[in-house]
């Protein structure tokens, strides 16, 4: 039997799972599996919300009134992981890219940071929440990350001053990025617990201008931060976003077992 089960519709319900439970599903869910999948009543989904872990489930009833009653766990919830991802917003589309890449390689909370050269200071939170749906039902990921409101670089890199923090600047200097992240293993490892899941992380990636050098003075005062070089090519903010990410887990997060 394989891990996970790709080819069953998932959907995330926003409603307490157990054996029994049967949470109604709402227009949208209704008319895709109604309408675009042609499924019906006795037909098989898969169910999570997040906190539950992931049951297989049975649609009953038509139309309006369709229902999913959830009768077996098959997976259990996963221990939940520490990753913040902070990041200057993006346009549209290229926002929509690195909110879904960022859900599927783990990140726990998103959390929108004004820089002096950001370029969008306006958000749709609803349309990055449903992005982070998306991307979970489609990849398998059972937990939703945390969507935060935009907040200024200040306040949010003042703030939990024990987590460690990747800061992601196109001025360090070019180095091996595993090698560097591999020092802070060992430099910081009284802030990286053994157990990989509960490590207190966060990612910072700046806007497509860069971060200002009073940005990156106040950056660099900070206690707990690694300045990390992503190599010698110019990368888009959202090409960058998942190139850290990736070695982040990789070496420090919760891709190490």
């Amino acid at each position: 039997m394989p891990r996970y089960d790709f080819r069953t519709p998932r959907i995330f319900i926003d409603a307490p799972l157990a054996a029994g439970a049967e949470p109604p599903l709402d227009r949208d869910q209704t008319n895709h599996l109604c309408n675009v999948l042609r499924l019906k009543a006795g037909d098989v989904v898969l169910l999570f919300n997040g906190r539950d872990g992931e049951w297989g489930a049975e649609l009953t009833g038509a139309g309006k009134r369709m229902a999913a009653k959830a009768d077996r766990l098959l997976r259990p919830q996963p221990p939940q992981g520490d990753l913040d991802f902070l990041f200057a917003p993006l346009k549209h589309a290229r926002l929509d890219y690195m909110v879904q890449k960022a859900v599927e390689l783990g990140v726990t909370r998103l959390r929108p940071v004004l820089t002096q050269h950001t370029q969008v200071a306006r958000l749709n939170l609803e349309r990055m929440r449903a992005n982070v749906i998306e991307a979970a039902q489609q990849c398998g990921v059972l937990s939703i990350a945390e969507v935060g409101e935009p907040v200024a670089l200040k306040t949010v890199t003042a703030a939990d001053p024990g987590r460690l923090l990747i800061f992601c600047d196109e001025d360090a200097e070019v180095a091996d990025a595993v090698a560097v992240l591999l020092k802070a293993r060992t430099q910081y490892s009284a802030l990286l617990p053994s157990d990989a899941a509960a490590q207190p992380l966060a990612v910072l990636i700046g806007p497509e201008g860069g971060f200002s050098e009073a940005e990156r003075a106040m950056l660099l005062q900070r206690p707990n931060i690694v300045r990390l070089s992503l190599g010698p090519l110019i990368l888009r903010a959202d090409t960058a976003a998942v190139a850290a990410l990736t070695l982040t887990q990789a070496v420090l997060g919760n891709w190490r077992g």
